[in-house]
């Protein structure tokens, strides 16, 4: 929990606030906007909410907080929000929640399908989770886009029999996958669900598109809001900048209208706009 005696001297007066032990990872500020802002090296509470749909997004942020570094003077409050969790994006897509410290707060995903569920990247491992998604239908299939992202991936393949499906490249950081996909080429794991490899930010990162709409990127790629534009990190790119160049320009290739990042903001725009977004990022990219 949240400490108000460690409170960062940039919050506001009031209900919400954030403490010394927040790492910077975003999740508040995506959830929140109208509340918590960056400080460059953590955030804050810049702006107390004004009516019942910003508090409630902060209380979202509360809980997805992955270190518990935001409190509130009404932590009962809370329990309300448990509910909006995992949270309906569109189209059977959910966003998890409960960011992991695991993977310093990257975002995960639910994708509820008929013939049966998956879960991208791994929120935290608790109760409320489990019975939401026993509730949905169980989980199938698990697909890890990286080693950075697996966080509490194992507990669940565990508990709902799920196959979880890595990148060879990236099996030490689950050594027990069910399904490992070997090199550079696209695989079609089901009907709509395509793993394509991305190597730049890891060697064995990957990307999954769905239905040719929803791209789920993990830390390949994500919207900022500083730029409003798709945007990479060559600051955070843990092994090869000029390979992610190379997997950005084929992810050009396919058509999608969604991106939904492990971290950074995620973003709809129509399909169009989306490859523009593309080749202007990879003109940046490129020396």
């Amino acid at each position: 929990m949240a400490d108000r005696r460690r409170s960062v001297a940039e919050n506001v007066a009031g209900d919400f606030f954030v403490d010394e032990t927040c790492i910077d990872c975003d999740t508040c500020r995506q959830l929140a906007p109208a509340v918590f802002a960056d400080a460059e090296d953590y955030s804050f509470v810049y702006e107390q909410p004004k009516n019942a749909e910003t508090r409630r997004s902060a209380f979202r942020a509360l809980l997805s907080c992955p270190t518990g570094s935001i409190g509130t003077l009404n932590p009962a409050c809370a329990r309300e929000a448990k509910a909006d969790f995992p949270m309906p994006l569109e189209g059977g897509v959910y966003y998890c929640g409960f960011n992991s410290p695991k993977s310093f707060g990257g975002n995960s995903y639910f994708v509820a399908r008929p013939e049966g569920n998956w879960l991208i990247d791994s929120p935290k491992f608790l109760p409320h989770l489990v019975e939401r998604f026993q509730s949905l239908g169980g989980i199938s299939h698990i697909f890890l886009t990286h080693r950075d992202d697996v966080a509490d991936a194992g507990k669940y393949a565990v508990r709902f029999a799920g196959r979880r499906i890595i990148h060879r490249k990236e099996l030490s950081a689950q050594p027990s996958a069910e399904q490992v996909i070997d090199g550079s080429d696209p695989v079609q794991l089901a009907p709509g669900f395509l793993a394509i490899p991305t190597p730049g930010h890891t060697r064995g990162h990957m990307c999954l598109l769905l239905d040719d709409r929803y791209l789920f990127t993990g830390d390949h790629l994500w919207w900022s809001r500083t730029l409003q534009s798709l945007n990479a990190g060559r600051d955070v790119c843990w092994y090869s900048w000029e390979e992610q160049a190379r997997s950005m320009s084929a992810l050009a290739r396919y058509s999608f209208e969604w991106v939904l990042p492990g971290h950074g903001e995620r973003i709809n725009q129509p399909a169009e706009r989306m490859q523009t977004e593309i080749r202007e990022l990879l003109a940046r990219m490129r020396p």
